[in-house]
């Protein structure tokens, strides 16, 4: 049967958030239910609930970062048992059966993968996040949690570590390989770990040095304030791959510069304004600008594991459900370094309707 748990709602985009009963679906055979024990905050959260990249359903519960323990299971999964690590990030569903499916891309899903909150569920109902006591999902959108990464640190990887370990991977980022990592919030201090783990040498490219100590802390071997007098001319040519985080307007032309013949700049910050380019920039060298959306899930366990290999975690704090709201405040002034995660137990004494 359906059952109710406490979430984080709001009712609109001006609204407070306050903890409310939500209803999670009948578990159906091929279901797992997590107990949620830390729920990470994502920019795209904000923009979400904000009504900022369009209107959203509300009433609304939202949260794509989750990491929990397996509680109960449908009769017919096979890859889970109650009291498993797991986690689940921006998707729960797909058609399963399109050529994007079935090479394991299921966030291209010709179809339209079905994103874990505020859109149209199989059942016709809307999704609702990880800002909450349980979730419900189909076990393919379930991925493991290796013993070695904590709750609170492995949950913003659902997101922010995919996010950036795909494109990573994907542009064979290694040993020899230099790698500029444009922006050092919550994406990019993901990429410095990343790529510095997977053997390259890493800079971060930033309007200051104000975060120069934490870039190096993180692996990166200098931090260059793209605002000096002369920084693209003397930078030039340096760079394999340029991983851009921020979601900001950026000279794109001149940081193409940047790149080495043949270099590649990953997308995956995501302004709110078109971005200007000449395709000079891009033809000359023959240089590559490339966006990237997260992974699929086999990808994203393949990324957790290697996170567990290496070490590596979201930098984070933890706060309880009556911070929530403050604390968007300061994620949007850049005061977070660098995720916040949402301790799930403080739930259990958090009144309905407060």
């Amino acid at each position: 049967m359906p059952f109710t748990v406490k979430a984080l709602q709001k009712t609109g985009p001006d609204q407070p958030y306050k903890v409310a009963e939500i209803q999670r679906r009948d578990p159906r055979p091929t279901d797992v239910v997590i107990d949620i024990k830390a729920a990470g905050i994502c920019h795209s959260d904000i923009h979400t609930i904000r009504n900022e990249w369009g209107e959203a359903h509300f009433p609304l519960t939202v949260g794509h970062e989750i990491a929990g323990v397996v509680s109960a299971v449908g009769d017919q999964v096979t890859k889970y048992t109650v009291g498993d690590r797991v986690g689940v990030g921006c998707m729960v569903d797909s058609c399963g059966e399109c050529e994007q499916c079935l090479a394991g891309q299921e966030q291209d899903c010709l179809n339209g993968s079905v994103g874990t909150y505020n859109v149209k569920d199989v059942d016709g109902t809307i999704t609702q996040g990880g800002y909450s006591q349980k979730v419900v999902v189909d076990e393919r959108f379930v991925c493991r949690i290796p013993d070695g990464l904590d709750f609170d640190v492995a949950a913003p990887l659902l997101c922010a570590g995919i996010t950036t370990y795909a494109p990573l991977a994907r542009w064979g980022v290694g040993e020899g390989k230099k790698v500029a990592v444009l922006g050092l919030g919550g994406l990019g201090h993901m990429g410095v770990q990343l790529a510095a783990a997977m053997g390259a040498e890493v800079t971060v490219l930033s309007r200051s040095r104000k975060k120069e100590q934490l870039a190096i802390d993180l692996g990166a071997t200098r931090m260059l304030p793209t605002t000096e007098d002369g920084f693209y001319e003397e930078h030039r040519g340096e760079f394999d791959l340029i991983l851009n985080t921020i979601s900001a307007d950026i000279p794109v032309d001149s940081y193409l510069r940047l790149l080495k013949p043949h270099g590649v700049m990953a997308v995956v910050g995501l302004p709110p304004a078109a971005q200007p380019l000449h395709f000079g920039a891009l033809i000359g060298g023959g240089k590559v600008l490339a966006g990237s959306n997260i992974g699929g899930i086999a990808e994203t366990q393949e990324m957790l594991d290697f996170c567990a290999e290496h070490g590596i975690g979201a930098q984070i704090e933890v706060i309880g459900v009556d911070e929530v709201d403050a604390t968007y405040d300061r994620v949007v002034n850049g005061e977070v370094y660098f995720r916040a995660v949402i301790d799930t137990a403080t739930f259990e004494d958090a009144p309905v309707g407060v």
